[in-house]
């Protein structure tokens, strides 16, 4: 599966009074994990329905269905209370991981500041299609000479991030940003084994992706939770594929072409398509209306690229995937609010990037925590 516990609360969400020091995966041998986890995205669906309820104008949140998005897949909601707390002993146990060689190097966790901003860049509505034809052939091309995943392998996603958020204590409300930091996951073909490390939302020594589900079951992969054996069973014609992502996604979100627009995001960030279907997803995006092209953005890592984007009407965030100009590279993706303002006391202004990514490694790996040669 692909847990993402990185992603940011939606608009107004402040810190719940239930969030525990770290947004732990359930552990084989603690059914307690699991529980927590449960919790978690009760909290996440509940506070991404009140977000979509906002004037009496707009019009109504989709119900949510069965099969709903893994909520760490996505961005999450939360940003644990404890974790300023814990800055400091999660700083240490951290950065002594990355100087031994993780993806990021000695001093990786620089502050974003109170707030993260940017400059808005202008949008082409008429510039998708071609720009996602030729994405998707770039694609085609480079993912056929990435390495293939073996059943006794792992995919590596090594990537930065971070994101802002509106904190409020008592009555007070304020904005916050997150450190920039690494986050590093290994996952099986099957899903059956994994490890997350990502400072704030696990420990130190990270969390273990495995384990059963509360009936003893393994979980079954899906659109939204998905395996790299699953991914490779997905159909590579683009309008069957775009069909197949609407009835999955039906119900979910802000409507289904925002959802099916984030949710082929969620799958070129978090996950390794076989090449294929890479290029399908790219094409599959170009046929959702309200797609645009945006003329400059910035990942996380703070490579400038050309953007293919969707405005989210109901908050006035447009989301944002982020491609190298001249190589088509899938750089990262992010999230900055455009329209009106959004947040408790509506702190979060246009030009406020609420979450921010940087690919930074995406390869196959023999052992689990094993740190590819690209992200020494």
């Amino acid at each position: 599966m692909n847990p993402d516990l990185s992603r940011p609360r939606p608009a107004g969400g402040e810190e719940h009074p239930l969030l525990l020091p770290f947004a732990e995966r359930e552990l084989p041998a603690g059914r307690h994990q699991f529980h927590k986890e449960r919790l978690m995205a009760q909290i996440h669906e509940d506070l991404r329905a009140a977000d979509v309820a906002t004037p009496a104008t707009a019009p109504a949140a989709p119900a949510r269905v069965a099969g709903t998005r893994n909520p760490f897949l996505r961005r999450a909601v939360f940003v644990p209370a404890a974790a300023f707390a814990l800055a400091g002993v999660l700083a240490v146990g951290f950065l002594s991981y990355v100087d031994r060689g993780a993806a990021d190097g000695p001093g990786s966790t620089i502050a974003t500041g109170p707030a993260l901003t940017t400059r808005i860049g202008t949008a082409d509505p008429k510039g998708a299609p071609q720009l996602l034809d030729r994405i998707s052939l770039a694609s085609a091309s480079a993912s056929a000479s990435g390495p293939a995943v073996r059943a006794d392998q792992f995919v590596y996603i090594g990537s930065k991030t971070a994101n802002t958020y509106v904190k409020t204590e008592g009555d007070k409300s304020t904005l916050v940003s997150e450190q920039l930091h690494m986050r590093h996951q290994w996952n099986s073909p099957d899903g059956t084994k994994g490890w997350l490390i990502e400072p704030g939302n696990t420990g130190p020594e990270g969390v273990t992706l495995a384990g059963p589900d509360e009936k003893g079951n393994t979980p079954t992969p899906y659109l939204n939770a998905p395996t790299y054996n699953y991914l490779a069973t997905l159909p590579t014609d683009p309008d069957a594929l775009l069909r197949r992502i609407y009835q999955e996604t039906e119900g979910m979100g802000r409507g289904p072409d925002q959802e099916a627009f984030t949710t082929i995001g969620d799958l070129l960030r978090g996950s390794y398509p076989p090449a294929e279907l890479t290029a399908a997803l790219y094409r599959a995006a170009a046929k959702i209306p309200g797609v645009v092209t945006v003329d400059d953005a910035a990942d996380a890592a703070g490579r400038s690229g050309i953007a293919v984007a969707r405005l989210d009407e109901y908050t006035g965030r447009r989301e944002e995937w982020i491609f190298d100009r001249q190589t088509l590279t899938f750089l990262g993706e992010r999230s900055v609010q455009v329209q009106g303002e959004s947040g408790e006391q509506g702190l979060i202004k246009p030009g406020t990037v609420v979450y921010t990514t940087a690919v930074m490694t995406r390869t196959v790996v023999d052992r689990i925590k094993e740190l590819p040669p690209t992200a020494r």
